[in-house]
């Protein structure tokens, strides 16, 4: 059946406690025990008794979701953006309609909910019998979605670094991987003039009056020494580098 027919069964009895438990069933809603064939297709087997492996599952699938949520009203505002995030992030995942839409309705329960991401953190630790790979493996998906929208806010380094220490990861370990996802997008905004806070129209306009002032053409249009071609060259490859790596990132 799998974490998620366990979870509608009620059969995964860990989350009936906890913050895990009460966003859990919020998000599911209580009309679902009478309707659970909208997430189950075929005849209704008979539930079992979770295994580890599918409750960590569980945890982990509805932590990250809660704890997106809490990080999109981190800075006190959630932006259209950061909505939108999440929900390019839920479209790519490879699983059901029915999961896809719980995650949506976990990541708008746990946004305005009592808990904090502290609570969520340290309740999947335990739920997991901290696991180092897999807490690695969360902290990191949690870094690749932020840095999607091509900035680190304070707060939520802040928040991730909290995660971090609760989830005993070291600091180097937190620095190389915010490095993977953050560094080299900062190198690109800096080659653009821009900053992670420019908006899209800035970063199109500096991109074409960057490209028009170091195309190979025009340099050797203007006689210049080979010397320079050479770095106008190097120079234009960096930009257009540049832009083909923001323009992913913010799929513009």
């Amino acid at each position: 059946m799998g974490w998620f027919g366990k979870l509608t069964f009620g059969t995964l009895g860990l989350f009936f406690g906890g913050p895990i438990g009460a966003i859990a069933g919020a998000a599911l809603g209580h009309h679902l025990i009478d309707k659970r064939e909208n997430f189950l297709a075929g005849p209704i087997p008979k539930p079992s008794q979770p295994d580890y492996a599918e409750t960590a599952q569980a945890a982990y699938f509805i932590s990250l979701f809660s704890i997106l949520g809490k990080l999109s009203k981190i800075d006190g505002v959630v932006t259209r953006q950061e909505i939108a995030v999440t929900e390019r992030f839920i479209n790519s995942l490879n699983m059901p309609d029915s999961e896809k839409q719980f995650a949506k309705k976990v990541f708008r329960e746990a946004k305005n909910s009592k808990y904090s991401i502290e609570d969520f953190a340290v309740q999947l630790c335990q739920t997991t019998k901290r696991q180092p790979a897999l807490l690695l493996s969360f902290l990191d998906l949690l870094f690749q979605i932020a840095a999607a929208d091509g900035t680190l806010h304070p707060a939520e380094e802040t928040a991730l670094k909290k995660i971090k220490d609760i989830f005993q990861i070291s600091d180097h370990q937190f620095d190389n991987m915010k490095a993977v996802y953050f560094k080299e997008l900062d190198r690109y905004f800096k080659t653009l003039n821009c900053t992670p806070q420019s908006s899209n129209e800035e970063i199109k306009s500096n991109y074409k009056k960057l490209v028009k002032d170091f195309h190979p053409d025009r340099i050797i249009s203007k006689g210049l020494p080979e010397e320079f071609t050479d770095f106008a060259t190097k120079r234009f490859r960096e930009i257009q580098e540049a832009y083909d790596k923001i323009k992913q990132e913010r799929n513009f």
